[in-house]
């Protein structure tokens, strides 16, 4: 179509594909009838510390970098949970996983004679009445896909039942039994010989886009990188370890190789988004479901770092909650912004449909505060906390307990001993100095809010275990010893 053709379908669009062509032949970029895509990137155990815009120096994420050189990125973004199947149902569901009753992930750890506590029945699957983004969305005309790691129940819970046209690779597993493409598989047509499960998905993510270039979509692509088991293609590990090797540093060169294919993911989307002239009206967000992984089970080599936050995936510590969040929207958010209001991941559910101008209705992300004045840089989301229920105890040492942040302050109450620690994230951003005993009052008034909140959302909180036995304490996960060896280890 050449521009004077281009012209005459304007003029004459009887139907939105038609004008949806022309105005992209033409560069014209967004209408006002014209609603923003939506590319949601959601990493699988990714944490804070993992990027270079977030001041990693060892590994490479230059397309990442560029996202966030483009867009907002946010330096207090937290995830619901510290493991993954209850911040994806938040993402989801606009809603707090304890509000779902789906605070652990699934289908959740077995109770151990070294726990003194036993955790309360959680809901196995996101439940078919919650409404879920794609299907929120779909009220205003957009197409939407999940491509990858789902993780929120068995069938019949998945993504077709929750609103998404496509499903590819999303199942009750919550980690690829391998990143290289196993025989049953390729029977199965899931995969090609040699091919790196990373790049497959961005294969699929890429065929959607172009497939649905003349409609909104909404893409959600959960990564299931950087998730064990840690495997990357063997060429950019040993890139990595020669890399290391000369800088003298100790540090995981496939870790590393694994989030290098996934920037690579992100710069391939971004050039089809380019390519296909939809790059100025589709807005895309990147983010993690919880903290970098330290340590998993008996593991005692961690796996990454998330200093200068404390211990990673599993813990109510920042390492475990606080979030990678880039947010890039065209001719709205300045390029290369930075936000330290803090934000969680209940909050795109509001954000998405404010965005697509779409109304939430009764009972619709009820715990979520659209994101849409920050972004315009017009203020922060108005409440006075934002909180955590985790009555679990994780493969990686973490221990039940409740934390709430209200403002600089954050408080975590540890059910196992009623044990408090209050912290001040603006000065102690590793939380290193426990204030609950030379801040009582504080202490007292943040411990109110997370029960009064606990009681307003129905928390389950977890009962004695009959069979304990205390002599099983080292039994414990590796990162259980970490923290308290030291009450400040990471």
């Amino acid at each position: 179509m050449n521009r004077r053709e281009a012209i005459l379908a304007i003029l004459a669009a009887g139907f939105s594909g038609a004008l949806e062509n022309a105005v992209s032949v033409l560069g014209l970029g967004a209408t006002k009838n014209t609603p923003p895509n939506f590319v949601f990137i959601l990493m699988d155990d990714l944490g804070w510390a993992d990027l270079g815009c977030y001041g990693n120096s060892l590994h490479e994420t230059p397309n990442i970098d560029r996202l966030a050189q483009e867009g907002m990125r946010f330096t207090d973004a937290y995830a619901a949970c510290p493991v993954c199947s209850p911040t994806r149902a938040s993402i989801l569901t606009g809603k707090y996983p304890v509000r779902l009753n789906l605070t652990n992930y699934i289908p959740g750890r077995k109770p151990q004679a070294s726990e003194k506590l036993l955790a309360p029945e959680f809901n196995q699957q996101l439940p078919l009445e919650e409404v879920t983004l794609a299907e929120a969305l779909a009220r205003a005309g957009y197409v939407s896909a999940s491509i990858g790691k789902w993780h929120l129940g068995a069938e019949p819970y998945y993504p077709e039942r929750q609103g998404f046209a496509l499903n590819f690779r999303g199942t009750a597993m919550g980690y690829a039994p391998s990143y290289f493409c196993l025989p049953d598989e390729e029977a199965a047509g899931l995969c090609r010989e040699g091919e790196y499960l990373t790049d497959r998905l961005t294969d699929e993510a890429l065929r959607f886009i172009e497939g649905n270039k003349a409609s909104p979509f909404f893409l959600y692509l959960p990564h299931y990188a950087v998730h064990t088991p840690i495997e990357a293609k063997r060429g950019m590990v040993e890139k990595y370890e020669a890399k290391f090797k000369r800088l003298g540093v100790k540090a995981n060169p496939t870790y590393a190789a694994m989030i290098e294919s996934a920037d690579a993911g992100v710069g391939r989307i971004m050039r089809k988004l380019e390519e296909l002239k939809l790059a100025d009206r589709t807005v895309v967000i990147f983010t993690s479901d919880n903290g970098g992984l330290r340590y998993e089970q008996r593991r005692t080599e961690a796996v990454t770092t998330n200093a200068p936050l404390r211990a990673g995936k599993g813990h109510l510590y920042e390492g475990g909650v606080r979030e990678p969040l880039i947010v890039r929207w065209p001719g709205v958010v300045k390029p290369g912004g930075t936000s330290d209001v803090p934000v969680t991941s209940t909050d795109f559910f509001s954000t998405l449909l404010e965005i697509g101008e779409i109304q939430p209705r009764s009972g619709e992300g009820i715990d979520g505060r659209s994101l849409v004045p920050l972004l315009k840089y017009g203020g922060a989301p108005d409440r006075p906390a934002i909180y955590w229920h985790y009555p679990h105890y994780s493969n990686q040492g973490g221990e039940p307990g409740g934390a709430i942040r209200a403002g600089d302050f954050k408080l975590i109450e540890f059910y196992e001993d009623s044990r408090l620690e209050l912290y001040n994230l603006k000065r102690d951003i590793g939380e290193r100095e426990n204030f609950a005993a030379t801040m009582p009052e504080k202490a007292a008034e943040l411990r109110k809010m997370l029960d009064d909140w606990r009681k307003s959302v129905g928390a389950r909180m977890p009962t004695s275990n009959p069979k304990f036995d205390a002599s099983r304490i080292d039994e414990r996960p590796t990162g259980w010893f970490e923290q308290h060896k030291t009450r400040g280890a990471d």
